[in-house]
């Protein structure tokens, strides 16, 4: 794949995250009301999506990716609304982490080996997500305390922590699952991106074999 297709192909698949990332979250969520609140939390596979992009983007475009189609999610449902902001936030921050742990550290795009590509790839779910299972909860509250105040910050903190929990399983094995079934199939039509820099214990493609 030369630079211009792998370009535009990025893009697409830029876009085609987004649009999936809010599909998922906004048709396929269970939403739970919290009592004594406005609010409410959700059981959803979002941020699969969020972590399915950075896999095969990178964590920059992955993250973007995810955090756009959810943060219109959240502006699109009077619920979700006043979380617009810390959802685009935290779901970029699930596309960097994850995109660094896969493609910094295990050159995933360039595994040759499926049992590597699959063990790099839960890594980098697992890290992305578990970032996320701490540091939304936490986020949430603060965010809630100075927007909403004390009691609906209390109220919400530990629904906030169970479904954020439930999804962080849930996301990362269909996150994984999804990537590695495309993988194969992405490498032999030659459209899995190389991302990050080589291996420096790799040798080059393009270094001729010794006459």
């Amino acid at each position: 794949m030369n630079q211009k297709n792998t370009a535009a192909y990025k893009i697409a698949l830029t876009g085609l995250i987004a649009a999936l990332s809010y599909v998922v979250f906004t048709f396929l969520q269970i939403k739970i009301l919290i009592p004594g609140t406005s609010d409410a939390t959700s059981i959803h596979l979002g941020n699969a999506v969020c972590v399915l992009g950075a896999l095969l983007l990178g964590g920059p475009l992955g993250g973007i990716g995810g955090a756009i189609g959810m943060t219109i999610g959240d502006l699109l449902d009077p619920v979700y609304i006043l979380s617009a902001p810390k959802t685009f936030l935290l779901k970029l921050c699930i596309g960097l982490v994850t995109g660094a742990v896969a493609h910094n550290l295990g050159r995933l795009s360039g595994c040759q080996n499926a049992k590597t590509a699959f063990r790099w790839s839960l890594t980098a779910a697992v890290c992305g997500l578990g970032f996320n299972m701490i540091f939304d909860p936490v986020f949430s509250y603060f965010y809630k305390l100075i927007i909403l105040g004390k009691p609906i910050a209390e109220l919400t903190l530990l629904p906030n922590i169970t479904t954020t929990s439930i999804n962080a399983v849930t996301s990362t094995i269909v996150s994984v699952a999804v990537y590695n079934a495309l993988r194969p199939a992405l490498k032999k039509a030659g459209m899995l991106p190389a991302i990050g820099k080589p291996s420096a214990n790799r040798p080059s493609a393009h270094k001729k074999s010794a006459a």
